[in-house]
């Protein structure tokens, strides 16, 4: 979904009675203290009768279409509210005209509205704070990087440099630990690992820059984010063309990619 596109088409419609458009911006968010027994369940049956009572002595033709409308937004909460995350944001018409349903991971303050024009603030409110965004961590000879938008997972890519030929490749096999490099008790076989990657650390970033600045094009990243040991970071940053958002100096490479998310881009 490019949400910059749905946003141009949904500023777009404006609607005549009878038609009209329902609105529904619903928090469903489980870490939200006042939702902790699915409180978003009430909300919604609350703030759908509420409609229901409003157009009992309207216009025949716009209650029609408003049952049309409630009809095709129950039957998405129910195929879909085992997977809901943070939110859930709908934009329908009764004759199926406007018809714009998604989950995100970004929250929001539940409303509703049946009106000639889709509510647009806070979908746009949740786009400006996270558009479209690469996570990239770093850590030695290996290299994530995160896909994502509007706090969603998108996708996400494992680089890993093979030391014999000293190309980047993508991996897709199961993840690989480091070398042992801690402090005190070394093997030789980590000082010399350790020794080499700091000799070539910047020649073998240079090397890969190119991928990421594609990725980063491909993708239309509108923030950047390099995370991972300070030095590497800021060597990542240097070779690379595109602009970096900003630097987070923490090693969270092997960190689950959801909780990568939340900790880097605070939204």
């Amino acid at each position: 979904m490019d949400l910059s596109k749905e946003i141009k088409k949904l500023e777009n419609i404006h609607l005549e009675k009878p038609q009209k458009v329902f609105t529904m911006y619903l928090n469903t968010d489980p870490s939200d203290p006042e939702q902790q027994a699915g409180e978003w369940k009430i909300h919604l049956k609350n703030g759908l009768n509420n409609f229901e009572q409003y157009l009992q002595d309207n216009d025949s033709d716009e209650k029609r279409n408003w049952w049309a409308a409630k009809e095709n937004v129950e039957k998405f909460i129910h195929e879909n509210e085992q997977n809901f995350a943070k939110s859930v944001v709908v934009f329908a018409s009764g004759d199926e005209s406007v018809w714009f349903a998604e989950r995100f991971q970004m929250p929001v303050t539940t409303e509703f509205y049946w009106e000639e024009t889709p509510v647009l603030d806070q979908l746009k409110t949740m786009h400006e704070k996270f558009p479209k965004t690469g996570i990239i961590l770093t850590q030695k000879n290996e290299i994530k990087v995160i896909n994502a938008e509007l706090g969603n997972l998108k996708g996400t890519r494992l680089y890993e440099l093979d030391l014999n030929t000293e190309d980047w490749k993508q991996h897709t096999g199961p993840h690989k630990a480091q070398p042992a490099m801690g402090s005190g008790g070394k093997s030789s076989k980590s000082d010399e690992y350790q020794e080499r990657f700091e000799a070539n650390r910047y020649r073998w970033y240079k090397s890969i820059a190119p991928k990421l600045d594609k990725l980063a094009k491909d993708n239309e990243w509108e923030n950047i984010y390099i995370v991972g040991d300070k030095e590497e970071a800021e060597d990542l940053e240097d070779n690379m063309n595109k602009e970096i958002t900003d630097k987070v100096n923490k090693n969270l490479l092997d960190h689950e990619e959801m909780s990568v998310i939340n900790e880097v881009v605070n939204y």
